[in-house]
């Protein structure tokens, strides 16, 4: 009897311990399933300028991040959208060869702030590269905006101006640089785009509206040497 007494005894604590060690690790799994969107907070956003890398798609932790079937195209904004894991690398696979990483990156991103990867170049004369953004800013005064200007466009090397209504906005931005955000008043804008040193109107951006409390990133993308679709464009992202 007093053996029996034992068993049941001995039993009864590895079944303990072995009931607090699933605890501890079902515990830490949910921890690790916790970067969900609305925990990190965290909103970021692909651009794919590139004309000849194709769609892309985004990875993390070897899950795809974007919509299955939605992959980046090249100059089609799709939009922020929320980073489920703080955890690098990002790694942007090939739509078209399954398995086929183009590149990763290790950049840290961080819950509450915005972001945008600009893929700008050609792979066809090694050009290729990118351009990381934080998409965050002070608050404008009351009844103001703000707005920057990026430069993503690889023949815009000597520099490119920007005008708002016929007034200096932004001057000599070289390419894969931006400015800092400029306030605006709230209203519609006229922004036009030249080359430094030179007067001549590469895009007309009309109808922009400034938003109160907004904040905006003008983007100049393509080549000024072609005319196909890969010639020289603009785009307006509203970052807030």
């Amino acid at each position: 009897m007093a053996l029996k007494y034992k068993d049941k005894i001995l039993a009864g604590f590895f079944l303990c311990a072995f009931c607090g060690w699933l605890l501890t690790n079902l515990t830490s799994c949910g921890k690790a399933s916790t970067a969900s969107p609305t925990g990190l907070n965290i909103r970021y956003e692909v651009l794919n300028l590139s004309p000849d890398l194709f769609p892309v798609n985004l990875f993390i932790r070897f899950t795809q991040v974007n919509t299955v079937g939605n992959p980046f195209v090249f100059a089609v904004p799709h939009g922020y959208f929320y980073v489920p894991y703080v955890d690098t690398p990002y790694q942007y696979r090939s739509n078209s060869v399954a398995g086929l990483t183009l590149f990763s990156r290790d950049d840290v991103v961080k819950s509450g702030l915005t972001y945008s990867l600009f893929i700008v170049g050609a792979r066809s004369d090694n050009s290729l590269t990118q351009l990381f953004t934080v998409d965050t800013a002070s608050e404008p005064a009351l009844g103001r905006g703000k707005v920057r200007f990026i430069n993503v466009s690889p023949t815009g090397v000597s520099g490119l101006n920007v005008s708002a209504n016929g007034t200096p906005a932004f001057s000599n931005i070289v390419y894969l640089k931006y400015s800092k955000y400029l306030e605006l008043p709230i209203g519609n804008y006229d922004f036009k785009i030249n080359s430094t040193g030179s007067s001549a109107i590469l895009k007309d951006l009309p109808g922009v509206t400034i938003q109160d409390g907004r904040l905006y990133t003008i983007y100049a993308y393509g080549y000024t040497t072609r005319s196909d679709s890969a010639a020289f464009n603009a785009g307006v992202i509203t970052n807030k």
